[in-house]
């Protein structure tokens, strides 16, 4: 018989890699988790591990036991939130990890929400600013609850297996220029502008450890060149700053905009790019009363899309 808090410390070992990582994830010594797989390697008949070099790799047996503990697992944390429904409770904490425009502009009215003494729970939360690939690394290894993530037309996003995810809103990238490099180019503010006309500008973008670099990179390449890049910041405060300045053109997502800026003209693209937010969650967990009250306040707390933002000059 397969003991499920083995199969819980083998899931731990995938996610995090070494019996040291993972002894602290869960709280234990490095010799009891030793001691756990070696149980589980009786249980199952096979080796569920193997050394090469100084780590440890899943075997087939391993790697097999983990898709199940997958779902295993899942079933009991949907067990677990049935019963929290059961109990109706709407408290508790809830981690969200969010890149840094969501936490900005979703998390930050969330928290004043619950602040401001939300009747319907008693929610503590928890905010982790993370890029989407480490935001769903940490629900992959269990230190988050929820992730709040984005993807690219032209950069897709895959998911871990046994989460759950579902779109939150879709934002289109826009192009920022100043008004005097506009009105050189002849675009008035919020006409759709052909990025193949801009590949003699000097180009702002975020540091290429962001997926909007590579979105950049991506977009400007499907135009036919490669962006002369003369400034990166992962702080599109900065960035916008810049661009008011004169020191170049940006690719912004809306709602990366800074509330108030130096003037701007924004026009949308003729190739639209648009960034799709989603929230995701493990398998099992959306059940759950305070996690489920969080995700429903997000959606409600999603801007209604104005569409006189992005055909004023900003200031």
């Amino acid at each position: 018989m397969l003991d499920v808090r083995r199969l819980r410390i083998l899931q731990h070992l995938a996610a995090y890699g070494t019996i040291a990582a993972t002894a602290e994830a869960l709280h234990l010594t490095p010799p009891a988790v030793s001691q756990h797989l070696a149980a589980l390697r009786k249980e199952a008949g096979t080796p569920v591990v193997e050394k090469r070099g100084r780590t440890l790799r899943l075997t087939a047996a391993g790697e097999l036991l983990v898709a199940h503990a997958e779902i295993i697992l899942a079933e009991l944390a949907a067990a677990e939130s049935g019963l929290a429904a059961l109990r109706s409770g709407r408290h508790g904490i809830v981690r969200i990890t969010a890149f840094a425009s969501a936490a900005r502009a979703l998390v930050a009215p969330l928290w004043q929400r619950l602040a401001d003494g939300d009747a319907a729970s008693d929610l503590s939360l928890r905010l982790s600013v993370q890029e989407p690939d480490e935001a769903l690394d940490e629900l992959r290894k269990r230190s988050t609850d929820l992730a709040v993530v984005h993807s690219y037309t032209v950069l897709p996003r895959s998911f871990p297996a046994a989460c759950e995810q579902a779109v939150l809103m879709e934002e289109p990238v826009l192009l920022a220029l100043a008004p005097g490099r506009a009105e050189a180019l002849n675009l008035t503010a919020g006409q759709p502008a052909d990025l193949s006309r801009l590949s003699r500008l000097p180009w702002l973008t975020p540091g290429p450890e962001t997926s909007c670099y590579e979105m950049i990179q991506r977009a400007c390449g499907a135009a036919g060149f490669v962006p002369d890049i003369r400034a990166r910041s992962s702080d599109f405060a900065v960035l916008t700053a810049l661009v008011a300045a004169g020191a170049g053109a940006a690719l912004v997502p809306r709602m990366a905009l800074p509330e108030t800026t130096a003037p701007l003209s924004l026009h949308p693209l003729v190739r639209p790019v648009s960034r799709t937010l989603f929230t995701v969650s493990r398998a099992g967990t959306g059940d759950r009363p305070d996690l489920r009250h969080v995700l429903e306040l997000l959606r409600d707390l999603v801007p209604v899309p104005d569409g006189d933002r992005d055909a004023t000059p900003r200031g």
